[in-house]
């Protein structure tokens, strides 16, 4: 492939919709020293948003796209996917051919996003909620276009919150958005019932809470840090006829399992449907 020479300063950043995870990036790039304020270039459209104090303090806010964004190496669109059909033509005058775009909306295809601005080097990404605190994981995929150098520099950016790992298939996307995008909510519900389950055994619920969440970290921690995978510390629980292992029968005959696998397939399932509709 043909390499585009690129005349930028590596630190040049425009972010186009500051909202949850436009303003998580927008910490994260410069917590980490990647920018400064004036090298990070901040494109709200709401009035809202616009008015929060912190953006201000990040970097260069403005309301819409103008002659600055030509000169950044490196643009993040973290609008809402519905709101992208609107937002291709106010971006397509202000964009150059060797800037790198990072989209970070779900459901949009780098495909969709290339004939919509005329853009060929397009890197999408599924972050999930942890990125908030910096515990994010992110999957991406890129166009043939984008060489190994802009790669780099896209991983760069998302490892800011939490880990990023490359994939060569972009339909694999739908795959992440059922695992690691849907996932937190698993974890959540799970929490929640283990949480509830204890209420009814005659706990009080802040003590319920103080036992689940802190099992739920020590076990993360444990499996972690294992060389051990999740059957093995499973069978180092249990032991035969007691506790663990009741549970677990109960489990089996609810089929949990088949349960917890049919969600994630359905979550895939819909995250291709969405794909296509937007």
């Amino acid at each position: 492939m043909n390499e585009i020479r690129n005349t930028r300063s590596p630190q040049s950043i425009a972010i186009i919709g500051c909202g949850n995870m436009g303003l998580t990036y927008a910490r994260s790039f410069r917590q980490y020293g990647l920018c400064t304020a004036e090298q990070l270039l901040l494109v709200e459209k709401s009035a809202e948003q616009r008015a929060q104090p912190e953006l201000h303090q990040l970097g260069q806010l403005t309301q819409g796209p103008g002659e600055r964004l030509r000169h950044c190496q490196i643009v993040v669109l973290a609008v809402k996917p519905q709101d992208f059909a609107a937002l291709a033509p106010e971006l397509s005058p202000y964009l150059q051919p060797d800037q790198v775009l990072l989209s970070i909306m779900a459901g949009i295809t780098m495909s969709r996003i290339s004939d919509s601005l005329q853009q060929p080097l397009i890197v999408r990404a599924m972050p999930n909620l942890p990125a908030r605190i910096g515990m994010g994981m992110t999957a991406f995929a890129a166009l043939p276009e984008v060489d190994r150098g802009h790669l780099h520099m896209a991983e760069t950016l998302l490892n800011t919150t939490g880990r990023a790992v490359f994939l060569e298939d972009e339909s694999l996307l739908d795959a992440v958005t059922a695992v690691s995008g849907s996932g937190p909510a698993y974890f959540f519900y799970f929490v929640q019932e283990m949480v509830q389950a204890a209420v009814e055994m005659g706990l009080d619920e802040a003590t319920a809470r103080v036992l689940v969440k802190q099992t739920m970290l020590g076990s993360y921690h444990l499996l972690n840090q294992s060389e051990e995978g999740p059957a093995e510390l499973i069978r180092s629980v249990s032991s035969r006829g007691g506790t663990t292992e009741a549970a677990f029968l109960a489990f089996s005959e609810g089929r949990l399992g088949e349960v917890l696998r049919n969600g994630l397939q359905r979550a895939e399932s819909r995250a291709r449907e969405l794909s296509g509709a937007l």
